[in-house]
């Protein structure tokens, strides 16, 4: 096959044009976004029941939900969240298993729970992680609550009439209700109750089909109607008959309004009243594409709104991504660039560029396998294309080289090319089949930053098969036409070009060979000073000095304070203290704004939710969170981290306030940076070890933001019976419904205008339900009709409970979470001196908790652990390849020892320039292993050639590094090279592939010296105890 596509005039052509065609059709299919899909296998059920404090959604919801999640078969975790009217629960399957089977069988668990609460609502239950954030559009006007809602689903429906858009929420506003707000003193002059009210408003409020009549040959519908819509019309619905005949009209017994149940769930747009509508997308869609729709759907909207409202889009995901994306595709043409020159370095113009068309050709077909796959163009991926350019320039240099040195040994070029692509065919598909099951294992990573990082190894061996392709039946025939031109062309080199390959011969005739002598007549020394070296940096990592974290820290454009008040705040004091931060966000812009590009203002937009606090867990008037959209991180000369820094410092303390939280929402799978977990079923032991955890956390400088999700929720009042009550025509059931629907409320009915569902809800007014005076006064109707205030039925006593109650597993538990700096301070370092010096302590003190830590620590350690396993089945096989074809034991370890010691690079390059070590660094590290690998078995066949031919070990070791020297230099050059760009990138947004790429360029350089110097040195050594094979290649 090979000699029949060298010779062939157009079959190489052919080849090359459909595997262009292929990756140029394949490339509009293929899905742009930041990170690679991330599936969380996690299941979700809710059931809310309105009213009910924690204790009682943990015994009367949570117990029975994780009763019944324990059915289910294939869980690894369940975990059940209580809080004041609703109980969530998550199971987690185990990664590998079916979803869609657990998610049917979870369902049909929680559905046939029996002992729910009458009161409860039915359970909600759907899979998690199935759509991501796309974009959002603020509405702002300046009309009433619930006409910016009625247009903003107008603007809802119509959005969804756009190609490609499905998924689309509004939020900043509770259930639309028709509120009916009753007064004591009314109810008690006509004699009712609030159920009353609620029961008579269902009665009359009716719209019914009643049937049809036929008359004079046709047939006319009856409908019986008499529902009213709006505030107005409801107030003269009449809903009871006085004693003197007359009707008595709802409005004459309440005050009727229209708006939202819950006063604090609102939102505020650059200070103005605000609808969101965001707009999420599939997995399988095109953020870009998508987002790229819904600004022309936006600009239109704007244009034909009614005066007043603006229309304004927010947080883009989109431009992340293009941002980013960008900035990759840049780097790779400045690699591209730098590759073509180190080749020309060595080969004529002509000869370089066939070599270096070889890495946009196995790109377009790796885009082509990438399709097939499902892998998306993303960060990740599109760091691995660029990771496979040694890998790549590795295959076609060593074929590029032989085929040179043959036809000027043979003369004859067609032969000459046939011959030396032949002779290297064996080491080149064999560093394939090594460099493949090296990384097809690491493609099967386990945890979030393992399904992230998969798309690394899945695009690098679709990369190397197409490379493998194009080297073997593509390249030798355009050499062979670039060599018969170059022929007939007259040799006109640049004087620079001239100097540098005498130099370069100078180097790989003299300087090396003598300093091999040196290194195999003191081999015991050289290796044992290699491996001092290795064990060293090993060292730096096992000592802490060199840090590691899962995941790099990525620079995005926007910024949360999330706030959290006592529970009894009200909502002005909320809102007193939210002004107070705008305060001093506005003195920090107006101070950055002169510093940035052309004097664009540094924030863009801020957003206020209240009744928001995802850190918190919970719901009310005392949570807010503050959003601020910051010019992009390409755009703007400040730090994210500086401006975080200079708006907490201007900020004084706020008296009562429990926590704030200022930071970048994280982008990427690691989790929080600090995320422990106590275990117990002693709520006072759980509470102290908590408080005893944050202490010590605190205590590191670089760590903020620290909390638990256990505190002391509202102050509730407790009625029960007196003893006697019973006697008066009057039990518990009667009271407990009769408090409920006045303190509450009572849902009358649901009715639907438009597209909009308004709930008709009856209560107390406000005035009647404000202190404990009114809820003792407040008058009970007993069995024969007559009312007794609730004070002479009932006794009181307050009690205060939990916010939340967390279960993992079946027993209660307490996060405690922090951020970190991560120039100041190293998750792994804190968790591992807080469990030394605090956690060993707490589970002495207190033997009925339990610890495990989650966040960044548990995905990376479950990450690492499942490479360390992936990495070592793929050496097993690399192993298993090389010993058939060196017919050796111990020869294939030679070849496999450049791998780790290849890691004295990766780990020097990190301490030298100041980066973390991180899960890419790693992914980085074993990248290396198919080029490393490649250089070392070409550089023993070549040792074992020369044998043959009659040479000692020595000298065959001597001269198979000087003539491999050309190669493994030029391999290993272009390499760096490519990914050169990339290091040196001022960009923000290069931090995440950073330490992969210096893993590439520092491993890259000792790898080139341990091959040509210390690997001979092995193999002589080796020699010496008759551990090398008899069984010479041919």
């Amino acid at each position: 096959m090979i000699t029949f596509f060298a010779k062939h005039p157009t079959a190489s052509n052919l080849l090359m044009l459909i595997i262009i065609i292929a990756g140029l059709v394949s490339l509009p299919n293929l899905n742009r976004e930041t990170f690679p899909e991330v599936k969380t296998n996690k299941i979700k059920a809710s059931v809310v029941y309105p009213g009910a404090n924690t204790e009682e959604i943990e015994q009367t919801l949570c117990l029975p939900m994780e009763e019944a999640a324990n059915n289910v078969s294939d869980v690894e975790k369940v975990i059940c969240e209580a809080r004041e009217g609703i109980a969530t629960l998550t199971v987690k399957i185990l990664e590998g298993s079916n979803v869609s089977q657990a998610l049917i069988d979870v369902k049909t668990e929680v559905d046939a729970i029996e002992s729910f609460p009458e009161l409860a609502e039915k359970p909600i239950v759907r899979e998690l992680g199935q759509v991501q954030h796309l974009i959002s559009l603020a509405i702002t006007a300046d009309i009433a609550d619930f006409k910016l809602k009625e247009y903003a689903e107008i603007i809802k429906r119509n959005l969804k009439k756009e190609q490609g858009i499905s998924i689309v929420n509004i939020r900043g506003f509770s259930d639309h209700q028709l509120k009916v707000e009753l007064s004591q003193y009314k109810l008690r002059q006509y004699g009712l109750t609030v159920s009353d009210v609620a029961r008579l408003i269902k009665r009359q409020n009716i719209k019914l089909p009643s049937g049809d009549i036929t008359s004079e040959g046709k047939t006319i519908l009856i409908r019986f109607d008499q529902q009213q819509l709006d505030a107005k019309s409801l107030g003269n619905l009449g809903i009871k008959s006085t004693t003197s005949g007359s009707q008595l009209k709802l409005k004459e017994l309440a005050n009727i309004t229209e708006g939202f149940e819950l006063e604090e769930e609102k939102i505020l747009f650059d200070g103005k009243r605000a609808a969101i509508i965001d707009i999420k997308k599939n997995t399988n869609q095109d953020s870009i594409n998508l987002v790229e729709v819904v600004k022309a759907f936006t600009s239109k909207a704007q244009i034909i709104a009614p005066e007043g409202v603006s229309l304004v889009l927010t947080q883009d995901s989109a431009q992340i991504v293009k941002g980013r994306l960008s900035m990759l595709f840049g780097n790779a043409w400045q690699g591209f660039i730098l590759v073509f020159f180190v080749m020309w370095l060595f080969f004529s113009i002509r000869y370089s560029f066939w070599v270096s068309m070889g890495l946009p050709v196995s790109f377009l077909g790796a885009l082509a396998l990438m399709a097939l796959m499902g892998v998306s163009i993303n960060m990740i991926s599109t760091v691995a294309l660029l990771m496979a350019i040694g890998l790549l320039m590795d295959d076609a240099i060593v074929i590029a080289e032989s085929i040179a040195a043959h036809v000027d040994k043979e003369g004859n070029i067609n032969e000459g090319a046939i011959k030396g692509v032949k002779l290297v065919a064996g080491g080149v598909f064999s560093s394939f089949l090594t460099t493949f099951v090296v990384f097809v294992g690491l493609a099967f990573i386990n945890g979030d930053v393992g399904q992230v990082l998969k798309d690394i190894p899945l695009v690098l061996i679709a990369t190397m098969f197409v490379s493998v392709v194009e080297a073997f039946y593509i390249l030798p025939n355009h050499l062979i036409h670039s060599l018969r031109k170059d022929k007939n062309s007259p040799k006109n080199e640049f004087t620079f070009k001239q100097a540098f390959n005498k130099r370069f011969e100078y180097v790989r005739n003299s300087v090396l060979p003598r300093w091999c002598e040196i290194c195999i007549k003191n081999r015991y020394f050289t290796v044992g000073f290699v491996f001092a070296v290795f064990f060293v940096s090993i060292a730096l990592m096992a000592g802490g000095i060199l840090k590691f974290k899962s995941f790099p820290d990525l620079e995005g454009d926007l910024v949360e304070v999330k706030i959290l008040l006592p529970p009894s705040t009200t909502l002005v004091k909320t809102e007193q203290v939210v002004a107070h931060y705008l305060t001093q966000l506005n003195k920090i812009n107006d101070e950055l704004t002169p510093e940035q590009p052309d004097k664009v203002e540094l924030v863009q937009h801020t957003t206020v939710e209240f009744n928001r606090n995802s850190d918190a867990f919970e719901q009310g008037s005392h949570l807010a969170t503050i959003r601020v959209d910051l010019l992009t991180a390409e755009s703007r000369k400040t730090k994210l981290a500086d401006f975080i820094y200079k708006w907490r410092d201007a900020v004084d303390e706020v008296p009562g306030i429990l926590s704030v939280s200022f930071k970048e929402p994280k982008i990427g799978p690691a989790g929080r940076a600090i995320d422990i977990q106590l275990h117990s079923s002693n709520i006072h032991s759980l509470m102290k070890a908590a408080t005893k955890v944050k202490e010590a956390v605190n205590k590191f400088d670089g760590v903020s933001n620290t909390m638990d999700d256990l505190r002391l929720g509202k102050e509730e009042w407790v009625v029960k019976l007196h003893p006697g009550a019973l006697s008066l025509g009057v039990d518990g059931t009667s009271i407990a419904n009769q408090l409920r629907a006045a303190f509450l409320g009572e849902k009358a009915e649901e009715v639907q205008r438009g597209s909009d569902n308004i709930e008709i809800y009856v209560q107390l007014q406000n005035s009647d339900k404000s202190s404990l005076r009114h809820l003792k006064n407040y008058p009970i109707t007993l069995n024969d009709g007559s009312q007794r205030p609730l004070s002479s039925l009932a006794e009181f006593s307050l009690e205060r409970g939990l916010t939340r109650i967390n279960r993992v597993n079946g027993e209660r538990t307490v996060t405690v979470t922090a951020d970190i700096n991560p120039e100041i301070a190293n998750t792994s370092e804190i968790i591992s001196m807080v469990r030394d010096t605090t956690i060993d302590n707490i589970l002495q003190m207190y033997p009925d908790i339990s610890v495990s830590y989650e966040g960044e620590i548990k995905n990376g350690a479950e990450t690492g652990k499942s490479m360390g396993q992936k990495f070592l089945f793929g050496l097993i096989g690399v192993f298993i390849i090389l010993s058939f074809q060196f017919r050796s034991y111990f020869e294939p370890i030679i070849v496999m020892l450049a791998i780790p010691l290849a890691l004295i690079g990766v780990v020097w390059g990190h301490f030298l320039l100041g980066y973390d070590l991180a899960m890419p660094s790693m992914i980085g590290f074993i990248s290396l292993a198919g080029i490393v690998v490649n250089d070392s078995i070409l550089l023993v066949a070549y040792i074992k050639k020369h044998q043959t031919e009659g040479m000692n070990t020595h000298q065959a070791a001597v001269c198979a590094s000087k003539e491999r020297f050309r190669a493994i230099f030029i391999t290993s050059a272009t390499t760096i090279a490519g990914t050169l760009p990339l290091l040196l990138e001022t960009n923000l947004q290069a931090q995440v592939v950073q330490p992969l790429v210096v893993s590439i360029i520092f491993g890259m350089s000792i790898s080139t010296l341990l091959i040509l110097l210390v690997l001979p040195s092995i193999y002589v050594l080796l020699e010496d105890f008759g551990l090398t094979s008899k069984h010479h290649l041919n």
